[in-house]
This record gives C-alpha cells, sequence and structure tokens, in this order.
C-alpha cells in the first residue's frame, strides 16, 4: 500500500538527485513550479481556441477548455487545500517530520487539473472519435496488420488523456522529459493509470478508459514505481491502481462540467432558466440568501450566483467524502468517482440529463461536430499518407509540400510506424479548433 510520504514525490524525470520537502523554497515550491510549466506552454495556450460545450462557437457565453481547464484548477486547489489539512491532522508526522503543508496537497492538485484537459483534439470528444475511426473505419485501417495490437488499440481508441500524458512527459525540440512535472503531480493527472490493452471494461471508475499510449509506457511505469503505486491484477497486464489525488482531480472536472455547462446552456438560452432554481435549489438551500437572490435582475447574474453557491456544496460534500474512504483510498480499494456517492447525486443527474438533451445534442453541437469528423478525417488521411509515402520513398509533391508546410517540425525518417502514427496524431489533436479550419482548407482548395 503506497503511503503519503511516497505519493506526494518531489521527483522530475531525469533527476539525479532525491529532492527533499524540507529542503524546498516555500516561496517557489516544486509543486507550484507545475504549475507555472503547465500555464506557459504552447499546449495549454491552444486551448483558447478549444471550445468546451459548442465547438467553433464565437458566442461570449460559452466557455473554451483554457477558461474550463483554469476553473477546474481553481476548484481542484480548493479541494486539495481543504483534504490536505485534514490529511496532515489525521497524518501529523507528514507535517512534522517532513515538512509536507497543507498547500501542497493544493498546489498539486490545482496543476493536475490545469492540465486535464490539455491532450484533447480540437472538436471536443467527438474530436477523439475522429481520429480513433479513422483507423477503425477510415483508411488508416491499412496499418492495422503492420502494427503490434496494442498500438493500434491506442490510434483506433485514441483517447485525450493518454494523449495529455504523452505531451506533458514526451522529450521535445531538446526538452528532454516534455515539462518535466513532478511526478506527484504527473501521478494525479493520471485517472486512469492503465494501458489500452488488455481491453477489459469493469465497473471501476479507473477503468473506464486509458491513461497513456504504449509509446510512453515505460515513463508511467517509472512515475508508478516512484509514487509507490501498486498493480492492480499480476501477470503482464499493466494496470495500477490511482493515485489518490487523482479523485479530486476528478472530482474537480465534473463539479465545473456539470455545473458550468449547465451555467453556459442558460446563458445561451438553450436551458430555461426556471430549470436552474428547480434543479439547484436543493443543493444551495444551506446556503443561498433568498433576499440578495431576488434583487439579482437579470438572468447571468441570478445563475452566477446559484452556480457559486452549488460548487462551495460540491465541493465541501466531496472533501467530506474523500476523507470519510481516505483508507480505502489509499489501498486503492475505492472504485467511484467521489461525485457517484455524493448527496446531491440526483440533482446532479437531473442536470446531466438536461444538459445532454439541450446542449450536448443541440442542433448547432451536432452540426459542429460533422464539421470536425470531416476535418480531422481529411487532415489524418492527408498527413498519415504523406509520412507513407516518404518512408517508401514514392512521395509525391503533393505528399512534399505537406511534409514542408505542416509538418517541418518533425524528422520521421528514422521513426517507426508505430511511433510516427502516434506523434502525427498527438500533432492533429494539438491543433485549435479554428487552425484545424484553416488546415482543411489548405488541404481542399477552399482557402485560394
Amino acid at each position: 500500500m503506497p503511503t503519503w510520504e511516497t505519493l506526494l514525490s518531489l521527483k522530475r524525470q531525469g533527476d539525479k538527485n532525491k529532492r527533499i520537502r524540507k529542503e524546498q523554497d516555500d516561496t517557489r515550491l516544486g509543486f507550484e513550479v507545475d504549475y507555472d510549466r503547465v500555464i506557459f506552454s504552447s499546449e495549454f495556450r491552444s486551448l483558447q481556441d478549444k471550445t468546451q460545450v459548442i465547438p467553433l462557437s464565437k458566442t461570449d457565453f460559452v466557455h473554451t477548455r483554457l477558461t474550463h481547464s483554469l476553473e477546474v484548477s481553481v476548484v481542484g486547489r480548493s479541494l486539495g487545500r481543504l483534504v490536505g489539512k485534514k490529511v496532515l491532522e489525521k497524518h501529523p508526522q507528514l507535517k512534522g517530520t517532513h515538512g509536507h503543508h497543507f498547500n501542497d496537497f493544493g498546489a498539486i492538485v490545482a496543476a493536475a487539473a490545469l492540465a486535464h484537459d490539455i491532450g484533447n483534439p480540437p472538436f471536443g470528444h467527438s474530436g477523439e472519435r475522429a481520429i480513433g475511426d479513422y483507423f477503425k473505419f477510415g483508411n488508416g485501417k491499412r496499418f492495422k496488420d503492420q502494427l503490434p495490437e496494442v498500438v493500434y488499440q491506442d490510434l483506433s481508441k485514441f483517447e485525450g488523456n493518454a494523449n495529455g500524458f504523452k505531451l506533458l512527459t514526451n522529450d521535445n525540440y531538446g526538452s528532454p522529459g516534455g515539462l518535466r512535472l513532478s511526478y506527484a503531480t504527473l501521478g494525479a493527472f493520471t485517472k486512469y493509470p492503465k494501458a489500452s490493452l488488455p481491453h477489459k471494461p469493469t465497473k471501476q471508475v479507473a477503468d473506464k478508459k486509458f491513461g497513456f499510449f504504449n509509446q510512453q509506457q515505460e515513463k508511467f511505469q517509472d512515475v508508478a514505481e516512484e509514487l509507490g503505486l501498486e498493480k492492480n491484477a499480476d501477470g503482464e497486464e499493466v494496470r495500477y491502481k490511482r493515485h489518490p489525488l487523482a479523485f479530486l482531480v476528478e472530482a474537480a472536472d465534473d463539479i465545473c462540467y456539470t455545473i458550468i455547462d449547465f451555467e453556459d446552456g442558460i446563458n445561451l438560452g438553450l436551458i430555461q432558466e426556471d430549470y436552474a432554481l428547480e434543479y439547484l435549489s436543493k443543493i444551495v438551500s444551506k446556503t443561498i440568501n433568498t433576499e440578495k437572490y431576488s434583487k439579482l435582475s437579470t438572468t447571468k447574474n441570478r445563475i452566477s450566483y446559484l452556480r457559486s453557491l452549488a460548487i462551495g456544496a460540491l465541493i465541501e460534500d466531496a472533501v467530506s467524502l474523500f476523507m470519510e474512504n481516505e483508507e480505502a483510498i489509499l489501498k486503492g480499494d475505492y472504485h467511484q468517482a467521489l461525485l457517484d456517492k455524493s448527496a446531491y447525486k440526483v440533482q446532479i443527474e437531473d442536470i446531466i440529463k438536461i444538459s445532454i438533451k439541450n446542449i450536448y445534442q443541440s442542433q448547432e453541437v451536432l452540426d459542429k461536430e460533422i464539421a470536425g469528423y470531416k476535418i480531422l478525417t481529411k487532415i489524418l488521411d492527408d498527413f498519415t499518407t504523406a509520412v507513407e509515402h516518404q518512408h517508401a520513398g514514392n512521395a509525391s509533391n503533393f505528399d512534399k509540400l505537406i511534409l514542408k508546410n505542416f509538418l517541418k517540425d518533425f524528422d520521421f525518417s528514422e521513426s517507426k510506424l508505430e511511433d510516427w502514427l502516434i506523434d502525427v496524431c498527438s500533432f492533429v489533436a494539438s491543433l485549435t479548433d479554428s487552425n484545424a479550419l484553416r488546415t482543411y482548407r489548405k488541404l481542399t482548395g477552399s482557402d485560394l
């Protein structure tokens, strides 16, 4: 069973010496450096042009992936600090012997939460499906017999979480170790600490998806070993128990997308305001100031007030659930998302149902997802064909133009098929919504 001492490791990829918490400069703690490195990265900046709810929307109300990630980080920091305070009270040696502070927990969760969407493709989850379907049903099927089974599974079930781990840890442009985040933050980031194969769906929340590509498997195993994460099964299966703080990253994301997507839907007119009071009233009943609420004159201000109270109530509830189950979480015997056990589960489910119906399945979203599907399929087809032809020595002039104009930062000449395919997919996933659209127009000649 891992201990908090190992789970709070400050080690970074490539470290030669051990990093000791008591020797850290509290004015710039290592976990806080993680946050800085994520926020200054180009991968994070690209999230400003990846919309959270409605792809390619120019509506002022709508959250982008960047604003969503910032909000999840703020909620995650609060969750981490509140849990950290209680954990230190329960395990005083963490503070006395090792010098940990409750802010350490907040900084780790905040940094991991800030990065939680960093690997997501343009056009939301439909972007993930578009990449996967290209290899499962489209022209990408031509590679299936040439690839190890696990690599084909990585591609045909392309996963933004795994791509995020790749972006955070991959050697790029003379920068070994990627962003070189602390292993504690990488552990908290990885909500699904398993490889894509064997595909054995269970009711355990950590088995819902996979968290790293085969290309990064050894790097994750190094992280898991340092943190003391236990394997979840015998044999050759690469499947680990979760880092406890991953539950808080997940809770922060669940809280934000449940409440804030709902708020977006109301502000966009996709959901009636009356629903907000109906569904949020039971969550905020203990904290709402009805006199103050009645004086708010606009829908936007009323919904903002209810959203703030609801998030506060869900944070308090998630912290209580974490501490009630802390021992089981440490042992890896807790297998549900915290909000699945929430006192407000019924209200959360009602909100998600109406959001699915009125927002996620609205005509505008469906129209833009269809367009995104077409865009990513075309880009993938032209890019993979160009690299494939280059390796075969029969690249056409069009292939060479693609390599020179779009893939000039890559040298695929010595890359194995399994590596360059993942690298191309990761690059396509890094495109913003607008950049993907511009690339598509250039490839089809419609930008002339």
